[in-house]
């Protein structure tokens, strides 16, 4: 017997319409689904965005108040797109009223906030979400299989990128994420948190790390309130600084014992989202580029093949089929997307809290706050639980 669950979703931007997309798509790619969403009001503080989102995305109401959303009676799940200084008291807020909760990476702005989340959650016995998307495209599913079936054998080598260059334009707007106060870290929080994320998944904990940052470009355009994204360019009117990284690197040692390196950038010119992972065992390896998001690399020492073997996401994999019935048929973005959606609503229905969750988020947070030390230390950090 399946149930239907009312949904608010604050700030509607690119990633608030993603998430409202892939709410909408449960019902027809998921038709097996124990709690199918209804959306019931978007919030974004440019009036004209939230009254456009009401009408195309099949909200029954919209507001520019964030609060009205989590005060609506009709509201199950509060799902926060906003930027990360509103992160911490939007939980607050909503965890007290005893409602789920999904938000997007990096769940507020510094470690500490995220500590802060997660204890506001956990207090209130709700259940959490974190949109690390890249983690479910079905051939990642798949590697993660292959390593704990031990077909790569230990785990010796791990490298992680994310090297998106929309920010690559020296015109390029200064939104949000460009600002310290209101994004906390630049590239650390935005990109590094997925490369964590994904590391933590197929390779397990981190035990030390030491790290490189850079600003390459210092000053940007204002932006107009609401009107475009953090893609966009604009060459009229005043700049104001840069205040915080546009790349971040680290070399990392894992708990298992392996080593690897870590690279993201925001600025970088050729790659325009190579969120990317290469592991290696003693007995095989595997490679996979967002950029080409239904292709896995896969070697062994079997003696089957000399050299990589291209595998083709299919039905075989997790999630596919879902979306296609034939292999090689691709999966896009936001397919991730609702297959992310779908795994956080069956933590619902089943009352049990899934992964990734806040808990997860913060153990990423610890990684990326031992970064920061040795920023300044120049030596290497263990992470601090």
């Amino acid at each position: 017997m399946s149930s239907s669950i009312g949904i608010g979703v604050i700030g509607m931007g690119w990633m608030g319409t993603v998430h409202s997309r892939s709410y909408n798509q449960i019902k027809p790619r998921f038709p097996e689904s124990r709690v199918f969403p209804q959306l019931v009001i978007c919030a974004d503080d440019v009036a004209a965005r939230a009254d456009e989102a009401k009408e195309s995305l099949g909200f029954s109401r919209s507001t520019t108040d964030w609060q009205d959303v989590i005060r609506d009676p009709d509201v199950d799940v509060v799902n926060i797109t906003a930027p990360n200084f509103l992160h911490l008291d939007m939980v607050r807020q909503a965890a007290a009223t005893g409602k789920h909760i999904f938000c997007e990476k990096p769940v507020g702005r510094s470690p500490q906030e995220t500590a802060a989340i997660v204890q506001t959650a956990r207090d209130a016995g709700v259940l959490t979400w974190v949109g690390y998307n890249y983690r479910w495209a079905p051939v990642v599913q798949h590697a993660r299989q292959l390593i704990a079936d031990g077909k790569l054998g230990r785990i010796t080598h791990y490298r992680g990128r994310f090297f998106a260059g929309y920010a690559s334009h020296p015109e390029g707007v200064l939104s949000w994420r460009f600002q310290r106060e209101a994004a906390g870290s630049g590239s650390l929080g935005d990109l590094m948190s997925h490369v964590t994320d994904m590391a933590h998944m197929l390779a397990g904990p981190i035990k030390r790390v030491i790290g490189n940052q850079a600003t390459f470009i210092t000053e940007r355009p204002t932006p107009q309130p609401g009107a475009g994204t953090h893609f966009s360019v604009g060459t009229d009117g005043p700049k104001e600084p840069v205040t915080n990284e546009d790349y971040a690197s680290a070399l990392v040692q894992f708990e298992n014992g392996a080593h690897g390196t870590f690279e993201v950038c925001r600025v970088i010119q050729g790659p325009k989202c190579q969120m990317a992972f290469e592991i290696h065992g003693t007995e095989g390896a595997i490679h996979w580029d967002f950029e080409r998001m239904n292709e896995l690399q896969v070697f062994t020492t079997d003696g089957t093949h000399d050299g990589y073997t291209t595998i083709q996401s299919s039905p075989a994999h997790p999630g596919h089929i879902h979306f296609n019935p034939g292999p090689a048929v691709g999966l896009g973005y936001d397919d991730l997307k609702v297959i992310e959606v779908y795994h956080f609503l069956q933590s619902i229905a089943n009352g049990k809290q899934g992964k990734p969750g806040f808990a997860e988020a913060l153990a990423v947070g610890n990684v990326l706050a031992a970064i920061v030390r040795s920023w300044a230390s120049e030596r290497w950090e263990k992470i601090i639980d």
